[in-house]
Order: C-alpha cells, then structure tokens, then sequence
C-alpha cells in the first residue's frame, strides 16, 4: 500500500470515529434514565434530591449537550474515556482488563474455525454432488440454522453438567474455560467459512488456467494446493478479518452463558446500568477494532496478491 493512499485511509479512519463517538454520545444523551438514579441503584441505595444533583455535577451531567460532548472528545484524545459509573473505575483501565480474556478466545474459536471449514469446504468441493459434499452442506446448514446460544446450551449441558469434564463457572482464563465457548463460536463461524470456502474452490476449479493445468500433465492434488487454493483464500481473507474484529469486539451471548469475563458480558453489564462512559467506550472501542482490522486486511492484501502491487506500481 502507497504511503499517501495509507495516509488517506488513516484521515478517513479519524473522521469515521469522530461521527461515531458524536452519534454514540447523542445517542446516549437522548436515552431514558437518569445516570445518576442508576448508579445508586446499582450500589443499593435511595438516594435523596440533594444527592441525586450532586452526583449529576460529579458527572457532568449538568452542562449543556455539547459542552458534555466536547469535554469527552477531549478527554479521549488524551487517552482519558471517562470514569464508568456502576464500577468507579477508568473505562479505558475496564476495557484493556477484558481484552486479553477476549483476545485469547478470539483467537482460539478462529483457529478452530479454520481447523474444520477449510479442510471440509476444500472436500465439498472437490466431491462436488456427492456423498462428501452433501454430508458437508447438509452439516453447515445445520450450523448455520442453530442459534448459537442454543449450541452453547448444548455443549454446556453435555459436557460440564452430565459428563463433568469441564467447570460450568470459574473465575480465572485458561484453556479449560476457553474450550466450551470457543467451540461454539467456531461451529457458528465454521458452517459459514466451509460454504465460503466450497464456492470460492469450485469457482476456481472452472477457471482456464486449472484446464492448462491438467492439459500440462500436473496431478490434481498439486493443483489444487499450489495454484487453486493460495486464489481461492483471497476473498476469505476479509471474512477473516471482518469475523476476527466482531469477535474482539466481544460476544456478548457466548460469553454470558459460559460466564466468561470478556468485553461483551462487560458491554452487556453497562447497558443494564445505563453506564453511559462505559457504553460509550465500548462502542468506540469496536468501532476502532474493525477500521483497524480493515486497514490490516487491505495492506495483507498488497503483500498475498500480486496483482495488486502491480496495479499501485
């Protein structure tokens, strides 16, 4: 990627995340609810009028709209996002505590997810109306089709309460407490990459250079991975990109079911305590996560395609 087209993006990025951070801020401002109110509600306590109106200038919530606005942007462009109102604490210090819990699962239920759908899109495939590819679509449909709260039940139920092989509810990260929830987002994920993958290999298979190919004496095999599947993953990659940022950006249902103490079940928290910093800084956050995702897929691309650096050429 140039250097002024990255400059450009980087420009755009700026822009898209001020209108974001206005629109997330009108509309909190707009909601129902008084902060306030919910904030000693959350710490089990009748507050009188003269507390209430204290706690609103402790807050802020006493300037006009875009006074409130102005003093948060600013706040944010010296890396303070506010204090969280249910927590007491720095909304940047609660969000960068989860993201590593959010990160590693992340990462897990991707690995995961490739793990099963490239090696059964590549068959499907291959096995194009047969026993193979129906078994594949008829598995991915199902995928597809159930709810992953549903298969998060499931696995739960089966494995934690019947079979006893892992803890339903545990408070510190490892693998142990990785395994069930990852799971269920890379069934969820992999139903859909294996159908991506199916298309994007059979369009390939069709294409002249795969018939040169044959007509030169190569075997199927070697065709299929060293000229088929490296065209094949290009358009997967932005999937990729697009799946890893929704998934930084924390899965709020998985993660409550399993009790997992990641961005989302925060997220989750905020919205019940109408803890708007908290909100606010959530929505930024995810909003940051999938330009920056983006920007990566879209330099990835310059380097896996050569079409493209010979087009910037």
């Amino acid at each position: 990627m140039k250097k002024n087209r990255l400059v450009s993006r980087l420009i755009q990025m700026c822009v898209v995340l001020i209108g974001i951070s206005f629109l997330t801020f009108l509309l909190t401002y707009l909601a129902p609810g008084d902060p306030a109110t919910a904030m000693y509600d959350s710490l089990g306590i009748t507050p009188s009028p003269e507390m209430l109106e204290q706690a609103r200038q402790s807050m802020g919530l006493d300037k006009p709209f875009l006074q409130q606005y102005v003093d948060w942007i600013g706040g944010i462009f010296h890396g303070d996002f506010g204090t969280s109102f249910s927590k007491s604490a720095p909304v940047l210090d609660l969000l960068m505590k989860r993201l590593p819990a959010t990160f590693r699962l992340a990462l897990f239920s991707l690995g995961l997810m490739l793990i099963i759908s490239v090696p059964l899109g590549i068959l499907s495939a291959v096995r194009q109306d047969g026993i193979a590819d129906y078994i594949v679509r008829f598995l991915s449909f199902l995928g597809i089709s159930l709810p992953g709260f549903l298969i998060g039940l499931i696995l739960l139920y089966v494995f934690a309460l019947k079979l006893g092989l892992v803890k339903v509810a545990s408070s510190s990260v490892g693998m142990e407490q990785m395994l069930l929830p990852g799971i269920t987002l890379a069934i969820a994920m992999a139903s859909k990459y294996s159908r991506q993958v199916r298309t994007a290999v059979l369009e390939e298979l069709h294409q002249d250079y795969v018939t040169g190919a044959r007509a030169r004496g190569m075997n199927q095999w070697e065709i299929l991975f060293r000229q088929v599947l490296p065209n094949a993953m290009l358009p997967l990659v932005t999937m990729l990109g697009l799946s890893f940022g929704s998934l930084l950006g924390g899965t709020s249902v998985v993660e409550i079911i399993f009790s997992y103490p990641g961005l989302g079940i925060l997220a989750v928290g905020a919205v019940k305590a109408r803890d708007y910093p908290l909100i606010q800084g959530f929505v930024l956050w995810i909003a940051l996560i999938y330009m920056v995702v983006n920007l990566l897929v879209d330099i990835s691309y310059h380097y896996i395609d050569p079409r493209i650096r010979e087009g910037e050429d």
